[in-house]
């Protein structure tokens, strides 16, 4: 019994602590009731987070609250509010005035009351002197608020303008900010050195390993003996970080100018292990299940050679085809003719058991691929492909040459989940055809637009288009995997993979499918997150395959509409669709798709 009566006295003492800790209140009073710089207050507010954190430790709400008067000092700085006034009551005292020592055994309320005072303006907005075509940004200058960000930005502007024209050693000589409060007026002259024009020297280079000298040059591409520029500068690291065989790179300047006006930079780089595995997994309740794997040797002869072997199955358990499966090989050099252009070449084989043929085939090019810009790629290709199969007409061979030309503008903000921002990539290949093959042009065009609704991230609609068409080769002489096809997850949700394309018939025998000539697509998508983690997406998707052209007699289309769930995992969200048909002959009911990242 007493020890029943001891466990009772310590759970009360217990709760009597949790609740002699708890802060009951905890109010914000911002003078002149403006929403933006109460959020400004509560953003800053260190007491704001412990409490959302169920941390009230009254020692910690102290500490934070002691930290507060400055934190929100600088929050009102940044909007140009430079008198004003801050009030941090703890029960009642004012928090500045506990002693660290002496923090109370409970606190209830905390209030936090701020002033912030009108605003100040810039009477003077002088940097000077600036490089030539520059120009400092339009929130400093005379007459804008004066927040105390704009100085910081418009100093930041102007040297960088002066080392984009080669003053590398440009630096701020003279400060003076003067607050009138009076007048409520801040005036802001700030003069530069720029230094002496310079140019690059010589690219020194620590911490390699395994790659050669000659080759991290290379690649980093530094302009040696030309005029210095920052965004030359940053471009060369860039490459040397886009190789994937170093896990850390830096481009420092030397301390010291070499006669007459060279300027060393010295670039430390850290490598990575040379070896890369990844696997990936997806499936869907018609297509069954796709596997793919893939080994990278990021560093294969010591100058940045990428050796790359990737092997996917797919339509394991699909009641409508066999199993496909391929293995390709490819070996990249990246800095072949000029720093941002790499060189490749390909080997691959494929074999396809679809429902009305199957084929293997066998593909060797060479690849160039340049880099333009982080947002614009584009790339070139000659290619020898050779396909033998076979359909209910009978046995088939296609050879043929090939020339892909293609370029790619990315400008989305995130690669597997975007919420701004649009994807385009273009392809052009003509081709010459041996024997039974034929020649023309297969041209195709997937594009995709995002929009973010109300706050950044939380509501996104996002749009794709895709077109494909083949010119010149009629539709038997085309080879098979140049011909298009539509459903399935790549396509249309809610219809059978592959499902849509071209009856044709041979002789008297039955008909069977191959893909066709021409091809459009578009999906659209609502994406809403639910919480940071969880997300709702409802989508449509159609598509229509043509045999003369993308309408007309000769042409049909199918579409489908479903919703779908997403998980956030930080490598991209885990994706779980359910779809059915809402038009078309092809239609095979509900159908269910999985995999990680978004559909588009």
């Amino acid at each position: 019994m007493l020890r029943v009566q001891g466990a009772v006295a310590a759970v009360l003492l217990g709760l009597g602590a949790a609740s002699a800790h708890a802060l009951d209140r905890l109010d914000f009073v911002v003078a002149g009731g403006s929403a933006d710089l109460t959020q400004a207050v509560q953003d800053a507010s260190q007491v704001r987070s412990l409490q959302a954190q169920g941390q009230t430790d009254p020692q910690d709400l102290l500490a934070a609250a002691r930290a507060d008067y400055a934190r929100i000092l600088a929050a009102m700085y940044a909007r140009g509010h430079y008198s004003v006034v801050i009030r941090i009551r703890i029960d009642g005292r004012e928090a500045a005035a506990i002693p660290a020592l002496e923090a109370p055994t409970a606190i209830s309320a905390i209030r936090i009351d701020v002033d912030p005072g009108d605003p100040f303006r810039f009477g003077l907005a002088r940097v000077a002197p600036l490089a030539p075509d520059s120009e400092l940004p339009q929130g400093f200058r005379a007459g804008a608020v004066a927040e105390s960000g704009a100085v910081a930005e418009a100093v930041d502007v102007a040297i960088k303008a002066w080392r984009e024209s080669g003053h590398a050693r440009a630096f701020v000589a003279r400060e003076e900010i003067v607050a009138d409060h009076a007048a409520r007026r801040l005036d802001a002259d700030v003069g530069l050195t720029p230094g002496p024009k310079l140019r690059f020297g010589r690219l020194e280079i620590t911490g390699e390993e395994r790659m050669r000298e000659r080759r991290i040059a290379k690649i980093a591409g530094l302009p040696e003996g030309e005029t210095f520029s920052e965004t030359e500068l940053r471009r060369a690291e860039t490459r040397l970080r886009r190789t994937g065989i170093f896990s850390s790179v830096a481009l420092t300047e030397d301390e010291q100018v070499t006669a007459p006006d060279l300027l060393g930079i010295t670039a430390t780089v850290v490598e990575q292990k040379p070896r890369r595995y990844s696997f990936g997994a997806e499936i869907a309740s018609l297509d069954g299940v796709s596997l793919s794997a893939a080994w990278l040797h990021r560093n294969l002869l010591g100058g940045g050679e990428r050796l790359g072997v990737a092997a996917d199955v797919t339509n394991i358990g699909s009641g409508e085809s066999g199993i496909d499966y391929g293995v390709e090989v490819t070996l990249d050099r990246p800095a072949t003719l000029t720093p941002d252009t790499t060189a490749g070449l390909v080997l691959g084989y494929s074999h396809e058991d679809e429902i009305d043929y199957a084929l293997d085939s066998v593909t060797f090019g060479l690849k160039f691929s340049h880099i333009f810009s982080e947002t614009l790629t584009a790339r070139v290709g000659l290619t020898y492909d050779y396909l033998d199969g076979s359909d209910p007409g009978g046995s088939f061979t296609f050879r043929n040459l090939s020339l892909p030309i293609g370029v790619t503008w990315d400008k989305r903000d995130v690669a597997n989940s975007p919420t701004k921002g649009f994807y385009l990539d273009a392809e052009a290949k003509p081709f010459a055809g041996f024997g039974t093959t034929g020649s023309g042009l297969r041209a195709t065009m997937d594009g995709r637009v995002y929009r973010s609704l109300g706050e950044p991230g939380r509501f996104v609609i996002a749009a794709r288009a895709q077109a494909g068409a083949v010119f010149g080769s009629s539709l038997l002489e085309t080879p098979r995997d140049d011909l298009f096809f539509s459903g399935g997850g790549g396509t249309v949700r809610g219809q059978p993979y592959r499902s849509l394309g071209i009856a044709v018939a041979r002789g008297f025998g039955p008909q069977f499918l191959i893909g066709g000539k021409y091809f459009l697509a578009g999906s659209l998508e609502a994406r809403a997150k639910v919480t940071d983690k969880i997300g709702v997406v409802g989508f449509v998707d159609w598509g229509s395959i043509g045999l003369d052209g993308f309408t007309g007699g000769f042409s049909d289309s199918h579409a489908g509409a479903g919703l779908g769930l997403r998980y956030e995992t930080g490598l991209g969200p885990i994706r779980l669709d359910v779809a059915s048909p809402i038009s078309g002959k092809t239609g095979d009911g509900v159908q269910i798709y999985v995999g990680l990242g978004q559909s588009f």
